[in-house]
């Protein structure tokens, strides 16, 4: 779907949407802030790091961002046909696929493995 595509006032798909990513990417850029602030300050006798919590913030919403970008760039529907079917490969039904044996036709004689 392009720019040209998009009809004004309707929802976007899931995958052109913004607000997934950025949601994402806030997630974890808390995730950051909290964990940077708890480990980095040495101890509780010593001042939190409000400036490394906010670097590490930065970082940790920027670079997941560009990674769930490159992600929906990266995606592509299945083929047409992938979808038809049960979604279960039945080689048993053909002969001599993982089923069970084919009869043989010889006749076993008692010496044979003498």
């Amino acid at each position: 779907m392009t720019v040209a595509d998009q009809t004004p006032g309707e929802p976007r798909k899931m995958r052109t949407s913004v607000k997934g990513p950025l949601m994402f990417s806030a997630f974890f850029a808390v995730l950051a802030f909290v964990a940077v602030l708890i480990f980095a300050s040495g101890g509780s006798a010593k001042a939190p790091r409000f400036d490394l919590a906010f670097t590490g913030a930065g970082i940790a919403f920027i670079v997941s961002l560009v990674v769930a970008a490159m992600l929906s760039m990266s995606h592509k529907e299945n083929a047409d046909h992938l979808g038809k079917g049960s979604g279960v490969n039945l080689s048993s039904k053909r002969p001599g696929h993982g089923g069970p044996a084919a009869p043989d036709n010889q006749t076993e004689t008692p010496d044979a493995g003498r």
